[in-house]
């Protein structure tokens, strides 16, 4: 093994140790350090670097972002061992990308996809995506959060969800109204009751008892929302957005209910698991009815002065 792989190894070994998933980075950068040894370097360069981020052909410049950015953290850490590494600047791409306009569900076009669900066969898999696609939509977890679920981490006594695993390694618990720790409970009778016995721990299941799969959850939801119309060439529905539907009408509540949004918006932060408020603050600016309710709360501050 190589002075330079052995670093990679180590770097990655140490964010991790502090969190850090890092899976992107555990995949590419191997491949970093094969194209600077192709290339004669032992040390990280910043031609080289900015080269091999943009390998890629036919992509957006956010990927090439993304990869200089894995170099880039890399090269922080080589520099620390090796003063002869080059740092890259981070301008020399965009660094964001546009954000898809998200589609705000309705509690009736949540009812209107629960129902569907509910008709879908064999009877467990049907009681699955109804009762999944109702959690989501109320509790704002995260899809990938939701299928991960063990059987005790559903708390059905208390309703307290336990997320493991979530961003930045880590674990939080999230409490449900009443109403959605009865559903849970219902379907886990229900799922109890047709699957007895079923091979996968996690609390939703396939109509085999198997663990749900990301693939298959999207293209049922796809499906689904294709045949009651809310998808077309023009809107595209995703799961994340039940998610972010949950955290606009609950900053809709509040302006309208003229609570301090501002004292409020940790809580919501730490209840969608997000690293600070500032992720959460992209929710305001997203959504017109919260910018009108915004812009009526600033007016009625200035007196009309606005």
């Amino acid at each position: 093994m190589s002075d330079l792989a052995r670093h990679v190894e180590d770097y990655l070994r140490l964010r991790r140790a502090l969190g850090y998933k890092l899976a992107r980075e555990g995949v590419i950068l191997p491949l970093l350090v094969a194209y600077l040894e192709a290339a004669g370097a032992d040390t990280v360069t910043t031609d080289l670097a900015v080269s091999w981020a943009q390998l890629p052909q036919g992509v957006h410049p956010i990927t090439w972002s993304h990869r200089l950015g894995a170099a880039r953290g890399f090269a922080r850490y080589l520099q620390t061992l090796d003063p002869t590494a080059e740092v890259p600047p981070c301008d020399v791409f965009p660094r964001s990308a546009r954000r898809p306009t998200p589609y705000l569900w309705s509690a009736a076009d949540v009812r209107r996809l629960m129902e569907a669900a509910r008709q879908l066969r064999p009877p467990l898999r049907g009681a699955t995506y109804e009762t999944l696609f109702g959690l989501l939509a109320v509790s704002g977890v995260r899809v990938g959060e939701a299928l991960a679920m063990g059987r005790d981490d559903v708390d059905l006594a208390e309703g307290i969800l336990t997320i493991r695993g979530a961003k930045f390694a880590r674990t939080r618990v999230t409490p449900l109204h009443s109403s959605a720790t009865e559903a849970l409970r219902s379907y886990a009778a229900c799922r109890d009751r047709l699957c007895p016995g079923a091979p996968a721990r996690t609390f939703f299941v396939s109509s085999v008892g198997t663990a749900l799969c990301y693939s298959c959850v999207r293209q049922t939801f796809n499906q689904l929302t294709t045949a009651l119309g809310l998808r077309s060439a023009i809107q595209r529905p995703r799961i994340h957005d039940l998610r972010h539907s949950f955290a606009v009408h609950t900053l809709v509540e509040w302006h309208r209910c003229g609570v301090d949004v501002d004292a409020r918006m940790a809580t919501l932060s730490a209840y969608l698991g997000h690293a600070n408020p500032a992720g959460t603050y992209w929710y305001l600016s997203a959504a017109p009815q919260l910018m009108q309710l915004a812009g009526q709360r600033l007016d009625d501050h200035l007196g009309g002065r606005s």
